[in-house]
């Protein structure tokens, strides 16, 4: 991977627009792809505490050999260490597990609205952020309304939102809001998640044809160009490779066009904010 392609954060901070996703992996996978991630050029890991594998990535950042600052981390609160107290003891063994004394950013992975603790959790981690734990702090799953409650009830902004986005699900108008307050959008399931289907869909082969690529290089490509910061998963060390090679080509306005036609209402894979209420 060769390039330094990186968003600035409402903090002031920049985050690399590629990274490495690492659920559903154990921490012996975590540690072995972390490490060869680093080693073919990846800058940006993204873990959680619901993955089970902190300890694993922690591991795989030793490996490497690289400076702390070289990497940006990140890492997610889970939902059963809701609550101002329990965040911030939570947090206190992410860090021990990853053996980090700071993370780059740290996210409250759900809202749970029908807890109704989202921002008592959020003001732990603005609390953590001014002390200077985390350099960078926000959110994921979390829908407009979650986010302008927190803004209105403790001033902050989070500096990212980490949403289900891929071409079959583009969230433009959550997008738009998003962009109007600043806010950095990572994609997860970037490749559409259940099989990854957007992989056979007809335009996206047509266009890695055009362009000598991979699907998957397309696909990636696109969130990059639409400005969003990428999470592709991969426990396959050839392919690790593969979904970095994204920066020697760019998509052009026909692409662009053809690939924001897919969006379609049915597009979303893993469960809505509204009702994910699961203790984890």
């Amino acid at each position: 991977m060769s390039s330094d392609a990186t968003l600035t954060l409402n903090t002031g901070h920049t985050i690399p627009s590629l990274g490495l996703g690492v659920w559903r992996m154990t921490d012996e996978e975590a540690a072995y792809i972390v490490s060869a991630a680093i080693t073919a050029g990846y800058r940006h890991i993204d873990t959680a505490q619901g993955y089970h594998n902190e300890q694993g990535v922690g591991e795989g950042l030793r490996r490497a050999g690289i400076g702390r600052g070289a990497v940006f981390v990140t890492s997610k609160l889970r939902t059963r260490d809701f609550g101002y107290d329990n965040a911030l003891r939570s947090f206190d063994e992410t860090a021990k597990r990853l053996a980090l004394e700071t993370l780059d950013l740290f996210l409250i992975h759900w809202p749970m609205p029908a807890f109704d603790l989202y921002v008592e959790t959020w003001k732990a981690l603005v609390a953590l952020h001014r002390e200077g734990r985390i350099a960078s702090v926000g959110v994921s799953n979390f829908l407009p309304e979650h986010i302008e409650r927190i803004a209105d009830e403790t001033g902050v902004l989070p500096a990212v939102n980490q949403l289900e986005l891929h071409p079959y699900y583009q969230q433009r108008d959550v997008r738009n809001l998003h962009a109007e307050h600043g806010i950095v959008i990572e994609s997860y399931s970037p490749l559409g998640g259940n099989g990854a289907p957007i992989l056979a869909d007809p335009a996206v082969k047509a266009i890695a044809d055009k362009h000598g690529r991979t699907p998957a290089q397309i696909v990636i490509r696109w969130h990059i160009e639409e400005g969003l910061v990428v999470l592709p998963k991969t426990a396959n060390r050839a392919r690790l490779a593969e979904n970095a090679d994204v920066f020697a080509f760019s998509l052009d306005g026909d692409d662009m066009t053809m690939l924001r036609g897919l969006d379609r209402p049915d597009g979303k894979t893993l469960p809505h904010p509204k009702d994910m209420n699961d203790m984890f």
